[in-house]
């Protein structure tokens, strides 16, 4: 009796380890919220994992944490948006290989109003003193993302270290949560355009300088090195960055956002044929 238990057991083990389990057709993705809140993870993820065979285990979260993430060994690729921090992650060899995938730009949003008058503004940094020195509210993600790091670097440009109070609220959240905050509260934001064209419809405000070439947000897709972890699905992580860097790829970013909003939300940035 007890020997047709161990044997039972043991079927069932190698059953449910024959259906599926396998670490190695699992691939975790760790990338900042604005790829998931736009919408293009949903048109991506499907097909890598089509053509792949592997299983992807998306988290959005701010670049900073996808790259603390990394630094852990919880995530096998990134595709994140903060280069001076990105430098800093390869320089510690914490990345294997780092690859340039898209841009999208920048951009101040707020109250249709413009209560502290930045319309006129020629940048961000003079964008920024207004709103401080007109105790407009600015609302800040707060979470150490890539949008977060662009905010706090213009606040430093413009002499200023705003701290938490009645007009400088963090959320700590991700882009698509936080200009929601920004529309309830009549305040001032930076994001990104891709999030915010698709949060669009549910928001009360307008954005700003949208020409300021210092606004440029570009995007990596940096694989794991296996040496400094195991487990790490290399394989996997190349696989994805080769996809996400490949010419149809790149078209299909190319073309994204163009038949809802008549812009594409990202320009693919990839050498494709080089």
């Amino acid at each position: 009796m007890r020997k047709s238990i161990i044997i039972a057991v043991i079927a069932i083990i190698a059953f449910m380890s024959s259906c599926g389990g396998n670490a190695q057709n699992e691939l975790v993705l760790a990338t900042t919220t604005s790829t998931q809140d736009s919408g293009l993870l949903d048109v991506l993820i499907p097909e890598f994992e089509k053509q792949s065979g592997y299983a992807v285990k998306t988290i959005a979260v701010g670049s900073g944490q996808a790259m603390a993430m990394g630094r852990r060994g919880e995530a096998d690729v990134l595709l994140v948006h903060s280069p001076a921090e990105e430098k800093n992650f390869m320089a510690e060899g914490f990345g294997a290989d780092r690859r340039i995938v898209m841009h999208n730009i920048f951009m101040i949003a707020g109250p249709s109003g413009d209560p502290a008058g930045i319309s006129a503004c020629a940048n961000a940094v003079e964008a920024f003193k207004k709103i401080n020195s007109s105790k407009s509210v600015f609302v800040s993600r707060g979470d150490k993302s890539g949008t977060h790091s662009k905010e706090l670097g213009i606040w430093k440009s413009a002499g200023i270290a705003p701290e938490p109070g009645e007009y400088y609220l963090e959320t700590g959240q991700g882009m698509g949560s936080t200009l929601m905050i920004a529309s309830e509260k009549f305040g001032y934001t930076l994001t990104d355009n891709a999030t915010f064209l698709a949060f669009k419809d549910k928001l009360a405000l307008s954005v700003f300088l949208k020409n300021d070439t210092s606004l440029l947000n570009v995007y990596h897709v940096i694989t794991i090195n296996p040496e400094r972890f195991k487990g790490i699905n290399s394989a996997g992580a190349k696989a994805f960055a080769e996809f996400i860097t490949s010419a149809k790829t790149q078209n299909n970013i190319a073309e994204f956002g163009k038949g809802r909003f008549g812009v594409s939300l990202f320009v693919p940035d990839a050498p494709v044929g080089k």
